[in-house]
């Protein structure tokens, strides 16, 4: 008699819940662990972001593009993307095939390989920062262009897994989206409530014309 493989039942389970509405797949990120270049993270905080279902936030809003096209399936695969002139930022697909929709991972905390993320941030003085903001997460992990497309679920240089214990309900924070020019207030930014990793909240203010 064989013994049923608990990892293949919950990368299941993670899968399973990737390819479904993105607001649920959002929060059930929360605890996971993604490994990457000698370090992994507890992811405690995400952001959901719809596609073209009426979510102007998103950059999938208007349509496929080169860039984007990753978001538009399957689930399970990392879409990258590089922002400001300097900083890769991480999403996790979601969804059915062709219908765009992603959670951008915003914070973690560093469970493994905390000395090669201090040696890739010399600067960062305390650990709870290594990875708090979705630059910094991916700073630490050694994430760039690279891992587009990369999946996610396999045993791959990117690895996602579940969490080892869900996050309770009660422990789940939500709010609005860090920085978005659209879509202001909409509360789909989830974190664990009190954790010292999560970044600190600023709501997008246009520049004004001079």
């Amino acid at each position: 008699m064989t013994c049923p493989d608990r990892r293949s039942g919950d990368l299941a389970e993670l899968a399973d819940l990737l390819a479904g509405p993105v607001v649920p797949a959002a929060r059930g990120l929360l605890g996971a662990r993604l490994s990457a270049g000698g370090v992994t993270v507890r992811i405690t905080e995400v952001e959901a972001y719809a596609g073209t279902a009426g979510d102007p936030a998103s950059h999938a809003h208007r349509g496929r593009t080169p860039r984007n096209a990753v978001m538009f399936g399957p689930a399970g695969h990392a879409y990258v993307y590089f922002t400001y002139g300097m900083h890769w930022c991480m999403n996790v697909v979601t969804g059915p095939d062709g219908e765009a929709s992603a959670v951008l991972l915003r914070a973690g905390e560093v469970v493994d390989g905390l000395d090669v993320a201090r040696a890739r941030r010399p600067a960062v003085r305390r650990d709870v920062d290594l990875a708090r903001g979705p630059a910094r997460l991916c700073a630490a992990l050694g994430i760039d262009r690279s891992v587009y497309g990369v999946h996610l679920l396999g045993d791959g240089p990117v690895r996602l897994r579940p969490p080892a214990e869900p996050v309770p309900e009660e422990a789940v924070a939500a709010g609005p989206r860090v920085g978005v020019t659209g879509a202001h207030d909409v509360p789909w930014r989830f974190w664990i409530a009190g954790d010292p990793t999560v970044s600190t909240y600023r709501r997008h203010v246009p520049r004004r014309r001079t």
